[in-house]
């Protein structure tokens, strides 16, 4: 895939002394990269590099927040049944896992339910109502659900079942009548920060109910290890109270206290300490694995158990769950391709729709981001499911997928989601009429340049300038994640050694120096990029785009160039 190289302006010069002297003469290039940020004052700078949890907000900021606490804590004093429901993915789970664990150190009256993806679906479902009305609990707390759940909290009604919702999701015209709905996208609501995972909206409501009740909040901290998991794992932004969180986060994560964690880790082989990386790719697919494949409860037993051999027990059960997820996204991803590529009208498309009734539900979302990185256009990937079609879709960068789904809402019985991710639920007769329709819109809505991959490329710089002292401040952008990505550096002009190759699969790795100072040579690894190999001869200039890294091989750890993309001079 071709990429384009977008270079992120360089503020003016007085801007950028400016705020390098008041913090310590900072190299020049970093300070211009926070003031790209919006980190442009020194107070800016001190809580971006300085993160701590006096500035995270004040729960009670979010609309309906006094009456959920309310009836949460009527819940408590009358000894009524609460059931704490959560969706089957990472944030789901890890949101359920927070609310639960913490509110069984003060209240017994509890259980979780999580819906089960084929018989039940997403969200909260009128089988979850059934069962709380069956074992009777009068309240339900919903996580990482339910803002559009508005005839299903009608039926809770009936049935004289009360509802706090925690959702993060963008809401529908007509909110649910519950008790409280938890949503800091609604509208009507002034909380000063509305990209709060779904967990974040559930340790939200803890935390309020933490202060009114005038509790200690160090032991509900010990808690933001699964707050952070589910921040990384939804892709939502890091940046204001979620960076805090997932900061402070890692922090408890690396102790490996929770033997559910501490089994995952063991089971991946993983020695190092844990980083955002680690999370998305190691930590949370094996999480997720358990409600794609088998049941969202597999995930919460793990996260929930204080015993470290029952916890063993659930991660091995977790890591097979994870090698079948692998198989079929593997599989699936081959023949979604070959669909796309044997048939010569996606050449012409702005979109990509496929459906396969034989498709395992649980892996259409990835197979739709895999789609991307090879056919990048918004994707969506649908499978039969109950007599209907359902599935999921992904999108480009600033194509905002969830609006185009909704302009087809017609043709739809249900949907829900963000900009860049959304799940969608449609009868098979309509199928035909929603691609057509989904591909007019995204043609009609869509610019040309958002087609085309890019990579943005936050400074150049050459080789002698990357050392130890300069990594040391760039370590500190940590954690990185959507809205404060890892910088991405570009350097024209260099050569590789006779120290090149192809290793693993298809991935380049190098050596790289610069020849007006060939003393300066940095190891490179490229992912996927062994292609070049062949055009990388001895004395071709090239440019690359890259981040930088720590790699740590036999005891001894130097910078790594991370290459992701090349291009010849």
């Amino acid at each position: 895939m071709q990429f384009q190289w977008l270079i992120n302006p360089i503020s003016s010069q007085k801007k950028i002394n400016s705020l390098s002297s008041e913090l310590n003469n900072l190299d020049p290039t970093l300070t211009n990269i926070l003031i790209q940020r919006k980190i442009d004052t020194f107070d800016k700078a001190k809580a971006f590099f300085r993160p701590t949890l006096k500035a995270i907000h004040n729960p009670f900021l979010m609309k309906d927040m006094d009456k959920a606490v309310n009836r949460l804590q009527q819940a408590i004093e009358n000894k009524q049944k609460i059931l704490i429901f959560g969706d089957y993915d990472v944030d789901g789970t890890t949101s359920v896992a927070l609310v639960y664990s913490y509110l069984k150190n003060f209240y017994p009256h509890l259980a979780y339910y999580i819906p089960d993806r084929y018989t039940e679906g997403y969200g909260i479902s009128y089988q979850g109502i059934d069962y709380a009305s069956e074992n009777n609990f009068s309240l339900i707390i919903a996580l990482d659900c339910g803002i559009k759940a508005t005839d299903k909290i009608a039926y809770a009604n009936e049935k004289n079942i009360d509802f706090i919702i925690c959702d993060h999701h963008r809401p529908g015209n007509e909110i649910p009548d519950a008790i409280a709905v938890l949503d800091p996208k609604r509208t009507d609501c002034s909380y000063p920060f509305d990209e709060l995972s779904g967990c974040g909206v559930g340790f939200k409501l803890m935390q309020a109910w933490t202060q009114q009740t005038n509790k200690n909040e160090e032991l509900l901290f010990s808690y933001l290890d699964l707050l952070a998991i589910s921040i990384c794992a939804d892709i939502v932004p890091i940046r204001d109270e979620n960076r805090i969180f997932v900061h402070f986060g890692l922090e408890v994560l690396n102790k490996l206290e929770r033997p559910g964690i501490k089994a995952l880790v063991q089971l991946s082989a993983f020695k190092k300490k844990l980083s955002v990386t680690d999370i998305v790719f190691t930590i949370s697919p094996r999480i997720n694995a358990a409600g794609r494949i088998e049941s969202g409860n597999r995930a919460v037993e793990l996260l929930v158990t204080e015993d470290e051999s029952e916890a063993l027990n659930y991660g091995k059960g977790i890591n097979g769950l994870n090698s079948d997820r692998k198989d079929f996204d593997s599989t699936i991803t081959f023949e979604a391709l070959e669909i796309i590529e044997n048939n010569p009208a996606f050449a012409s498309k702005k979109t990509t729709v496929l459906y396969n009734e034989n498709w395992h539900k649980g892996v259409i979302g990835i197979v739709a981001s895999r789609l991307i990185e090879t056919h990048y256009r918004p994707t969506i990937v649908l499978t039969h499911s109950d007599g209907k079609a359902s599935g999921s879709a992904r999108s480009v960068q600033n194509f905002d997928v969830y609006n185009a789904i909704d302009a087809c809402s017609d043709l739809l019985e249900q949907y829900g989601g963000h900009k860049y991710a959304a799940g969608l639920t449609l009868k098979l007769e309509n199928l035909d009429a929603f691609i057509a329709k989904f591909e007019k819109i995204v043609s009609e809505q869509i610019e040309p340049e958002m087609l085309i991959p890019k990579i943005n490329v936050d400074a150049v710089l050459t080789l002698p300038q990357i050392n130890n002292k300069f990594y040391g401040i760039l370590k500190q952008f940590a954690p990185c994640g959507p809205e404060n990505m890892q910088p991405v550096f570009m350097t024209e002009k260099i050569l590789t050694s006779d120290k090149i190759r192809v290793v693993g699969e298809n991935h380049l790795k190098m050596e790289v120096f610069d020849p007006n100072a060939p003393e300066t040579k940095f190891p490179c690894i490229g992912f996927k990029l062994g292609h070049w190999i062949d055009q990388l001869t001895e004395g071709i200039l090239f440019d690359i785009v890259y981040t930088i890294e720590e790699n740590e091989w036999n005891g001894t750890v130097s910078l790594q160039l991370v290459v992701k993309d090349i291009r010849l001079s």
